[in-house]
C-alpha cells in the first residue's frame, strides 16, 4: 500500500457501517489521484485501487473522506461519515467504460476483507446505490457476485414472488426513491444488470434482495 495523503477530510459523526465502491471516471490514474488530493476540489476517498492492484491510501479510515456527496441509504444521509470510500481506476461511462481487471478485483476483495476485520460493515454498496439520481458507478460491469462469493457484500440469483411495487421494494431495501426510475436503474446496475438491456423480473429480484438484506 502506497501512502498519498489527501488534505480533503473532516471528522466523522457516525460509526462506520458501509463500504462504498466507486470508479474514478477520469482519463488516467494520475488525473484521479491529483483531483482526490487537490484542496481546491475538496473531494477524496480513503483508498484508490489501480488496474494492476496497487492500493493507494489517501485518507485515514478514522476520518471522513469526501467521496459520496449528497447520498442516502436506509435513513442515513451523511454517507461520508458512515462509510469507507474506495475508488477503482476506470475511465467510466464518459471516457470508455471497460471491465475491471482481475488483479484490481483481487485487490478490492483483499482490502474490503481487511476493513471488515476492523469495522462492523453491514453493507457493501456502489456509489450509484447511495446516489441513484446522480451517479452510475461502479456500473453494470462490476462483479458484485464475485465479491459476495468471497464474503464481501450480498448477492442473490433468486427471484421471489413480488412483495410490492418496485418503488416500495426499493424504499425498503434502502434506496432514495425520490426519483423512482433512477433508483430502479441503480438497483439493476448492482443486482440485475441484464435488465438494463432487456426484460427481467426486476420486482422478483428486488424481493429476494430485500429478504437477503433484512
Amino acid at each position: 500500500m502506497i501512502a498519498l495523503p489527501s488534505p480533503n477530510f473532516t471528522e466523522r459523526t457516525l460509526p462506520v457501517s458501509i463500504i462504498v465502491l466507486h470508479y474514478t471516471g477520469m482519463k488516467t490514474k494520475e488525473d484521479a489521484l491529483d483531483r482526490l488530493r487537490d484542496p481546491q476540489a475538496k473531494v477524496s476517498a480513503h483508498y484508490v485501487i489501480d488496474e494492476d492492484g496497487t492500493v493507494y491510501a489517501l485518507v485515514d479510515e478514522n476520518k471522513r473522506a469526501h467521496h459520496a456527496g449528497v447520498s442516502f441509504w436506509r435513513g442515513v444521509s451523511d454517507i461520508n461519515s458512515a462509510s469507507v470510500g474506495i475508488e477503482l481506476v476506470n475511465k467510466g461511462h464518459e471516457f470508455g467504460y471497460t471491465p475491471f481487471p482481475e488483479k484490481q478485483i483481487d485487490a478490492v476483495i483483499r482490502l474490503c476483507a481487511d476493513i471488515m476485520t476492523r469495522r462492523d460493515i453491514r453493507f457493501v454498496l456502489g456509489h450509484s446505490d447511495v446516489a441513484p439520481a446522480r451517479k452510475q458507478d461502479p456500473g453494470e460491469l462490476f462483479p458484485w457476485k464475485r465479491l459476495a462469493e468471497n464474503g464481501i457484500g450480498f448477492w442473490t440469483d433468486d427471484f421471489l414472488p413480488a412483495g410490492g411495487t418496485a418503488e416500495n421494494l426499493l424504499n425498503k431495501i434502502g434506496y432514495d426513491t425520490t426519483d423512482p426510475a433512477a433508483a430502479r436503474t441503480a438497483f439493476c446496475r448492482h443486482f440485475l444488470p441484464e435488465a438494463l438491456s432487456g426484460q427481467a423480473n426486476v420486482e422478483g429480484r428486488m424481493t429476494a434482495v430485500l429478504k437477503g438484506l433484512s
